[in-house]
């Protein structure tokens, strides 16, 4: 999601976090981020380490979304959720870290500095 929704940007240093599932450790998945630009960060096995961000953004999302819309009907209800939800994350939750704006609009300016620093 993160390279298609930034397909027009340089993703060079992008760092995707994610668990030691097989999918994520196969050959095709680690060269479409090696194509991108993207540095996969797998944590060590039986610690969380180096994946604690990706760790508690799951558990957000069980808790937020999951339990409490619970029963689900059809796996279309989770999918349409999760889209919902993962947009509202992105792209209207505030983010007490960034001055409180939305990880996506802070993520915009900073990638503005990055491409006109004297305009700060």
């Amino acid at each position: 999601m993160a390279i298609w929704s930034r397909r027009t940007q340089d993703l060079t240093g992008l760092v995707h976090h994610s668990d030691r599932g097989s999918q994520y450790l196969a050959i095709r998945y680690t060269e479409r981020l090696a194509e991108a630009g993207a540095v996969p960060s797998v944590g060590s096995r039986g610690d969380s380490y180096d994946n604690a961000l990706a760790e508690t953004v799951h558990g957000l999302f069980k808790t937020e979304l999951i339990r409490r819309r619970r029963p689900w009907r059809s796996l279309e209800q989770v999918e349409l959720a999760t889209a919902e939800w993962v947009a509202w994350w992105n792209h209207r939750r505030l983010h007490g870290a960034v001055g409180d704006l939305p990880p996506a609009e802070y993520e915009e300016l900073y990638r503005r500095r990055l491409e006109a620093p004297d305009a700060a």
